[in-house]
């Protein structure tokens, strides 16, 4: 099999991942990639500019066009190199950045990421191990990142938004690695040839990247598994089934160790409990929303590269909400809402129609309130003259998941989650006016994040089609608010 570096990170992972490739890519998992895709081209197109000037090999399906590229670059003495590709032996690698250091070269793999993860060092060992075969002299292998705490004000500064990580030493003593790695690879494709290779789950199948192939490999798994206990680690759920513990059953009978809550998981689960209402729990929580009441639910979406000013790279960066508003228990909403225009920083606007939406004085109520009251935070650090107003709002939020997160109520659908998209259809199972798959285009909150974030590249007509899904979809999160709050109280008989 030939391998470029993806394919050998992928082998070295679980070289049964490059067979289903060949064999039945069909098997894949859709694990909605896209946007960090993109998100990485994004990236990768701007640290070009890093070091100066620089040439980018332009790309071609056939790889000796850019191997031939990259050697009339060389030749010509060329300072940076972009894309800079070498073949043999069957191996091929582009090098993100091939910088010129001396009377040799350094390495810089570029990642959109925010640190250095073990699986970059792999990729770049194999690259160095190709470009020296290729008679390079490597003096130096980097790992180029996203620098988090890098704020933007004006223009982008380059130096400021990455970090240039040193992994030479670490990469220089995996050389020796590289070929036993190959080898293996290769001779695990071969040796299956077109019959699907036996190979057990395992941590890989999660570590360091998800697999696509997971729910092929994993069929052979009783429904509900081990791997569906809720905030168990990957790793103790892996040593659970080496040790031949996979469905709830085995769970039951081997006594493993897990908290309260995840027992009680299993236990519903496994014997079909009844739903668990503690009613003095749950009016504690409620005793605390008073009237009006404001049910508020934001949408953000997130960017490597700051777009604007008082940003830093994947800030959770508000452009819409929903507000449906009670003056009593039991009152038909009032519905308010906001969406930022296209194109534009959204969060002054936002900040501005949120302070005449909500009094100073009322309580909020959020689902997960800490998420809610660390956007109005930001906000309020951002724009000091709307900073007493919106802290008064954050001051007054409560949160409507705690009976759910203490487990208050407790139903076998809710499957170990308090998320709201479990919560909902527990409690208020079939109401057509609360189902998210009938929705158009926008179903979930990284759909949301997405379509906000990718508006600007529409007609307008399709940007008017795209705001009328954002706000349907951001108007059912507080309306799903309002209606657990009633089921809630029935269940307390609180009138």
């Amino acid at each position: 099999m030939n391998l470029s570096k993806s394919r050998y990170c992928k082998g070295v992972q679980c070289p049964k991942m490059l067979w289903m490739d060949k064999y039945m890519p069909e098997k894949a998992a859709d694990l909605n990639n896209e946007r960090i895709f993109e998100t990485g081209n994004i990236v990768g197109d701007l640290a070009m500019g890093y070091f100066g000037d620089f040439t980018e090999v332009p790309y071609a399906d056939n790889k000796s066009e850019m191997v031939e590229e990259t050697a009339k670059l060389l030749a010509a003495g060329t300072q940076n190199i972009c894309e800079a590709s070498f073949v043999c032996d069957g191996l091929f690698c582009a090098v993100d950045i091939l910088h010129k250091n001396g009377d040799g070269w350094d390495i810089v793999e570029v990642k959109s990421s925010t640190e250095l993860h073990e699986i970059y060092l792999h990729d770049m060992a194999f690259q160095c191990y190709v470009l020296r075969k290729n008679g390079l002299n490597i003096k130096g292998v980097f790992n180029l990142h996203i620098n988090n705490s890098y704020v933007r004000y004006g223009d982008l500064d380059l130096k400021g938004l990455f970090t240039l990580e040193d992994c030479t030493e670490t990469v220089f003593a995996m050389q020796d690695d590289v070929p036993g790695n190959i080898e293996y690879i290769n001779a695990y494709i071969d040796s299956a040839g077109e019959n699907e290779p036996e190979m057990d789950i395992s941590l890989s199948c999660q570590n360091p990247y998800e697999c696509a192939y997971w729910p092929w490999c994993a069929r052979h798994l009783p429904s509900p598994s081990v791997f569906d206990i809720s905030r168990l680690p990957a790793k103790k759920k892996f040593e659970m089934y080496d040790s031949g513990i996979t469905g709830y059953g085995d769970v039951i009978d081997k006594k493993p160790k897990l908290s309260k809550n995840q027992l009680r998981q299993v236990e519903a689960a496994f014997y079909h409990l009844p739903d668990e209402i503690d009613k003095e729990g749950i009016r504690e929580c409620l005793a605390g929303f008073t009237y009006p009441l404001y049910h508020l639910d934001f949408e953000t979406t997130q960017y490597a590269i700051p777009p604007y000013d008082g940003m830093k790279p994947y800030q959770q960066m508000p452009f819409q909400y929903s507000l449906h508003v009670q003056e009593f228990a039991g009152a038909e909403p009032e519905h308010y809402e906001f969406l930022g225009k296209e194109g534009t920083d959204p969060r002054r606007a936002l900040a501005e129609r949120l302070c005449e939406d909500i009094p100073e004085d009322v309580c909020v109520l959020a689902y997960n309130m800490g998420f809610e009251k660390g956007r109005i935070k930001e906000l309020a650090d951002l724009y000091p003259d709307l900073a007493p107003h919106l802290m008064k709002i954050h001051d007054n939020i409560k949160d409507l998941m705690i009976p759910f997160q203490k487990q208050y109520y407790y139903s076998e659908k809710l499957c170990g989650s308090y998320s709201i998209k479990y919560v909902l259809p527990a409690l208020c199972p079939g109401d057509p006016e609360l189902d998210y798959h009938a929705l158009e285009g926008v179903h979930k909150g990284d759909e949301a994040s997405a379509a906000f974030a990718d508006l600007p590249n529409h007609t307008p007509e399709e940007i008017a089609v795209i705001r009328k899904n954002l706000l349907a979809y951001c108007r059912l999160d507080t309306l799903a608010m309002v209606k657990v709050l009633e089921r809630l109280r029935e269940m307390i008989s609180l009138k």
